[in-house]
């Protein structure tokens, strides 16, 4: 019986999703899978990859209804939780910042003048960086897929699903759209059967 009311709480806890991130003293939502460092871009690319995890900058600010949408409706759904655990190094960014941030090419300049020499128009924003980054690259240019604004869980899950399994990098493969579509029909199928 106690066997059976275990399996049972486990099954429920795994069904609801995790609960939305807190708000930290700087107005922005702060994740569990999010990492604090020194925002050394390149220090943060080998910490990543020590860990065999995709090293992800998301660009937040405060009060932005897309961010919180991605909070409290995409991020704590459990797959897409557990993914973002398993397979990211996250680094968040504050659009409108003051912290010091190092890029690929060395530059350090504050979170907003980063954002403007990135070209970062919405939040929430991510930027999906390869394992290896060209030395004088910025992360805008070594990104291998990029999200912004506030999406839906089943296309979130399916970009950070194409990025880990670096489906950009197969010759002649599907780019993200097709990769979508597939899943899309593929979710489909299987809730018909």
């Amino acid at each position: 019986m106690k066997n059976l009311i275990a399996t049972v709480g486990l099954a429920v806890s795994l069904a609801l999703p995790s609960p939305a991130a807190e708000l930290g003293d700087d107005g922005l939502h702060k994740a569990a899978w999010m990492r604090e460092t020194f925002l050394d871009l390149r220090e943060d690319l080998e910490d990543a990859n020590a860990e065999g995890k995709r090293l992800a900058i998301i660009f937040e600010q405060r009060g932005c209804i897309y961010c919180e949408k991605m909070h409290t409706d995409v991020f704590p759904r459990p797959d897409i939780d557990s993914y973002l655990h398993d397979n990211f190094f996250v680094v968040q960014l504050n659009l409108h910042g003051a912290l010091e941030v190092t890029d690929f090419d060395g530059e350090v300049l504050s979170e907003r003048q980063m954002a403007r020499k990135w070209g970062m128009l919405f939040t929430p924003t991510l930027i999906f960086l390869p394992q290896d980054v060209d030395e004088g690259s910025t992360a805008t240019a070594a990104a291998v897929a990029t999200m912004p604004g506030a999406f839906g869980a089943d296309t979130t899950l399916d970009l950070l699903t194409w990025v880990v399994e670096e489906r950009y990098a197969i010759e002649d493969g599907e780019d993200f759209q097709r990769y979508h579509a597939r899943r899309i029909s593929e979710r489909r199928s299987e809730r018909n059967q």
